[in-house]
């Protein structure tokens, strides 16, 4: 389902792309295609957030000092807190060595920033907000709310308010997916199922205590990541080349109809030469031409059919030295095993914008 919303998203999002190349800030109906480009962008960001609770978005890990996060990240916690709510941050046992694990920055960042807020708003007189970290050694498991924690090494993310509480019945929903005790308007309901998909995907877990009046305590258990873990090394910036008219030719294989006429117009418009095709099948049909030179492959994942990564892996057999370029609306995980065995491929998430497109494909004539 959350494939089929992306690729409707791609192509509102890049038609309105177009339609926007077109009409100057000063045009009557700039105001309304950027009104749709920026609810597009909203349902996009609506969707990630399902794919959070799913645990199918895309993640990029990295290893991180969590007290490093925090810091930097203090600053806009802050400005979300009201009058009479206080932030105070704790690093017991610090001398020990620094809290390390592996996630994502960003989906990290988004957890704790959804804690703090949910703290702030329980917290309607006022009071105090900790956020506390720790490593620590589990010497056997830890068993918790249908859930066990297996024995080793933690990074524990402690975050406490003096708020109202959460009342038993409501406690054992709060993960779901759109429950939420707050008015209407106030709230999507996805903040904390979407902390619970973020922290699962990553290795961890997360709990929830509270007692009505008393506050409200979540703690997060990331599977530590060892001082001596070496950190994978970053990926090369795209070289910023420009690519002058018909010097690249994109072989563009898309089934959904909408995506590929923007894509394909995208890239005309940047000054390419685009081959298209409905499906893999097709895309080796058109192959055949032996004396047809093509540049990069941009395919996506799923379709009818032979898929992206099994045509593609029969089209590099006679042509090896072409760039491949993977688009879908799953996360990139799903592809990771055969976008391994795959040669000179990357991966483009939908949705994406006409100059995401057009920057991911520039980078492969690097």
């Amino acid at each position: 389902m959350a494939h089929d919303f992306n690729n409707l998203l791609t192509a509102i999002s890049g038609h309105c792309d177009l339609l926007l190349l077109r009409h100057g800030r000063d045009a009557p109906d700039f105001a309304d295609l950027e009104q749709i480009r920026q609810n597009s962008n909203r349902a996009a960001a609506l969707v990630g957030q399902l794919l959070a609770f799913s645990r199918k978005q895309t993640l990029k890990p990295e290893r991180l000092d969590v007290e490093d996060v925090l810091g930097d990240l203090t600053h806009l916690l802050n400005r979300l807190l009201v009058e009479k709510v206080d932030l105070r941050l704790s690093h017991p046992g610090r001398e020990a060595g620094p809290c390390l694990i592996r996630a994502d920055r960003r989906q990290l960042e988004q957890v704790l920033v959804n804690l703090v807020v949910n703290a702030r708003d329980a917290m309607p007189e006022g009071g105090l907000i900790t956020i506390e970290t720790t490593a620590l050694t589990l010497t056997e498991g830890l068993e918790r709310d249908r859930a066990t924690v297996p024995p080793g090494d933690y990074c524990l993310i402690r975050v406490t308010d003096s708020g109202i509480g959460i009342a038993p019945e409501n406690l054992r929903k709060i993960f779901e997916p759109f429950f939420t005790t707050k008015r209407p308007g106030e709230g999507t309901g996805l903040g904390l199922s979407m902390a619970y998909g973020i922290v699962k995907q990553s290795g961890g877990f997360i709990f929830a205590t509270s007692e009505p009046g008393k506050g409200s305590i979540f703690e997060l258990y990331f599977p530590a990541a060892g001082p001596d873990m070496a950190a994978p090394a970053p990926p090369p910036e795209p070289r910023r080349t420009l690519v002058r008219q018909g010097d690249g030719v994109v072989l563009l294989v898309e089934d959904e109809a909408p995506v590929r006429a923007f894509a394909s117009r995208a890239l005309r418009l940047r000054g390419y030469t685009v081959l298209e095709a409905a499906s893999g099948e097709e895309a080796l049909e058109v192959l055949q031409d032996q004396s047809l030179e093509v540049d990069v492959f941009v395919s996506d994942v799923v379709m009818p059919g032979l898929d992206g990564p099994a045509w593609v892996r029969q089209a590099l057999q006679d042509r090896p030295e072409v760039r491949v370029i993977f688009m879908s609306g799953y996360a990139e995980d799903a592809l990771a095993e055969d976008q391994a065995r795959v040669p000179n491929a990357v991966f483009l998430p939908k949705p994406f914008s006409l100059n995401d497109l057009t920057a991911t494909v520039q980078a492969q004539f690097g």
